[in-house]
């Protein structure tokens, strides 16, 4: 009976962490190129339980007790990079990334300033940029977009950006936007404010999609899956939660009343 608990209140647990995720996908499904998250669950390995100190009459007893399994665990967050809607927005600041490669998902790199001056390079494919005060080509939280030569630099004015990514204004070649392509997405880790890091030894391929001026790329949650997702993940939870109640009121019962003594 106590395994019982163990295995449904584990349960809840999970299923908690499932309706983060799924809240999380749904409050950023108007955000800018935002790739849906999902939980994947794993089964916790099979344990052998045993006895402790179980001896009668001097004698020692097997203490195997047998397999134990305690219902599922998250395993990890998993993040679908599949490409969204183009939405068209004739503003030139805007940029998006169309993958060509099979496989490959490509993102504009961001320079971030980190401990002792050094610039970390962070990832995003939310390309509504703008203009700061020293001329400089940023994302929405002031973060400068890396060029081949480092922060892009612009003067007043159109300018214009080539399908490759190069950046062209008055008629002269700016620099050209470092976008990188990741074939392993498990390299790949969300760290917050719409940009990523990569985990391991991956650096990203060069870039050989298409830079889509004018456009944004919309989040890839579908928001009718999710609401069903949520409400399949509410009923596993209260179906656990009454299982939790009915084993503990028999378990009450055991205690204080079959084990009463008369």
């Amino acid at each position: 009976m106590i395994r019982g608990l163990y295995t449904s209140a584990w349960s809840m647990l999970a299923n908690q962490k499932r309706m983060d995720v799924i809240s999380n996908n749904l409050a950023n499904a108007g955000t800018t190129a935002f790739k849906k998250d999902t939980v994947v669950l794993e089964s916790f390995p099979e344990l052998l339980a045993i006895r402790i100190n179980d001896a009668a009459g001097g004698i020692r007893l097997s203490n195997r007790v047998g397999p134990m399994v305690l219902s599922s665990d998250v395993g990890e967050i998993f993040t679908y990079y599949t490409q969204g809607q183009m939405s068209q927005t004739g503003n030139i600041f805007d940029l998006a990334l169309r993958d060509d490669r099979a496989g490959g998902v490509s993102f504009f790199t961001v320079g971030i300033p980190g401990d002792g001056g050094q610039i970390n390079e962070y990832y995003t494919r939310d390309g509504s940029f703008t203009l700061n005060s020293e001329g400089q080509l940023v994302t929405k939280d002031g973060f400068p977009v890396l060029g081949e030569n480092g922060p892009i630099v612009l003067e007043e004015g159109d300018f214009s950006v080539s399908s490759d990514g190069t950046v062209i204004q008055n008629g002269v070649e700016v620099d050209r936007l470092r976008i990188r392509t990741f074939y392993d997405t498990a390299v790949i880790r969300k760290v917050g404010n719409n940009l990523a890091l990569t985990e391991g030894a991956e650096e990203g391929e060069d870039f050989s999609g298409t830079v889509m001026q004018g456009y944004l790329e919309q989040s890839n949650v579908n928001v009718v899956r999710e609401m069903i997702d949520m409400i399949t993940v509410a009923r596993a939870y209260e179906a656990n939660q009454k299982i939790v109640q009915a084993q503990d009121g028999t378990l009450e019962k055991a205690v204080n009343e079959v084990g009463a003594v008369r």
